[in-house]
């Protein structure tokens, strides 16, 4: 693999990319749809999402597409339900895409990667997953990440491809479970901070963690992917993470919602994720009582009061 390595969206995730793989020396394209924005820090050298700290030499930022037209692999770092748009206004021909963005697209049902390839059939789509706050990976903190490919010859090349000595990519040929716990725990980690905003306590989140881990087990096995790929770092590692801090807008929306926060400004992926996960799960026949709790407050249509009064009223059952 040769050549710049380009990233499509500025936000705080492919902001951080953009410094771990710039500081790590590799040449990085860096594209952002506000054309003043970008060309500010072209200038500059500084993002807003990163204002303190310059950005690496080897990163390039641009709001022209033309400049991705070198880049044999590109990282798509852009909220899931604007995928689909950002790909029919870019129709680019990379040899390798890398979504790293998480959820489930509410049009379709579908995951990234299958956008990925229903729109740039040339492309080989893989998925970045895992436990990681953008501040973090943009500081150089210890991050270790999921690269989920079918093909896993491309997998190993896109893990060292994409490696820093900080950021440490493991893989997987498990997709369809890497794309699905990365986008479940953020509907889980809403129900969490709602539990926590509320006041019901540490235990109440507890279980919430661990019957909405039996979700995504469940519903991954419906769509055909692995329960183990779910115990890793893009399902247990990530909702770990996840339901435990503010500095997750999933969380901080449940604290918001439990009445305990602000609410969150940017993209919050686990609403629409409720949503379309719900609809995956009607669709194959998988009970899913924490999301469906979830996809009701975000929707305004229950209260935590509501929620827990319902999932503490379910029949008693075998773990």
């Amino acid at each position: 693999m040769s050549g710049p390595i380009g990233i499509v969206g500025a936000g705080a995730f492919g902001t951080a990319l953009a410094f771990a793989l710039g500081r790590a020396g590799a040449a990085v394209t860096l594209w952002g749809r506000d054309a003043m924005v970008m060309g500010d820090a072209a200038r500059s050298r500084v993002l807003p999402r990163l204002p303190d700290a310059p950005l690496p030499a080897p990163v390039t930022p641009t709001a022209d597409p033309a400049a991705l037209s070198d880049c044999e692999t590109v990282l798509l770092a852009v909220p899931m339900q604007t995928l689909t748009g950002v790909l029919a206004a870019l129709a680019l021909t990379p040899r390798h895409t890398v979504a790293a963005c998480k959820g489930v697209d509410l049009a379709t049902g579908r995951g990234p990667t299958a956008l990925i390839a229903a729109a740039w059939p040339d492309t080989v789509p893989a998925i970045l997953s895992g436990p990681s706050f953008a501040a973090d990976i943009a500081r150089g903190l210890p991050t270790a990440l999921v690269l989920g490919c079918s093909d896993d010859a491309i997998g190993a090349a896109l893990q060292t491809r994409l490696s820093t000595r900080a950021l440490r990519l493991y893989r997987a040929t498990d997709v369809a479970g890497v794309e699905l716990g990365g986008a479940m725990k953020n509907v889980i980690a809403i129900a969490c901070g709602a539990a926590i905003g509320a006041g019901l306590g540490d235990s109440a989140r507890a279980a919430l963690m661990t019957r909405g881990m039996a979700e995504m087990m469940r519903l991954a096995e419906a769509l055909g992917a692995r329960r183990e790929t779910l115990m890793g770092l893009s399902g247990l590692g990530d909702l770990a993470l996840t339901c435990a801090s503010p500095q997750s807008r999933n969380f901080a929306l449940g604290l918001a919602i439990g009445g305990a926060g602000e609410w969150p400004r940017e993209t919050t992926e686990g609403v629409a994720t409720a949503r379309a996960a719900l609809d995956l799960g009607r669709a194959h026949g998988v009970e899913l009582p924490v999301t469906r709790a979830t996809a009701g407050l975000v929707a305004g249509e229950i209260t935590v009061k509501d929620a827990m009064e319902e999932l503490l009223s379910r029949d008693l059952r075998r773990e």
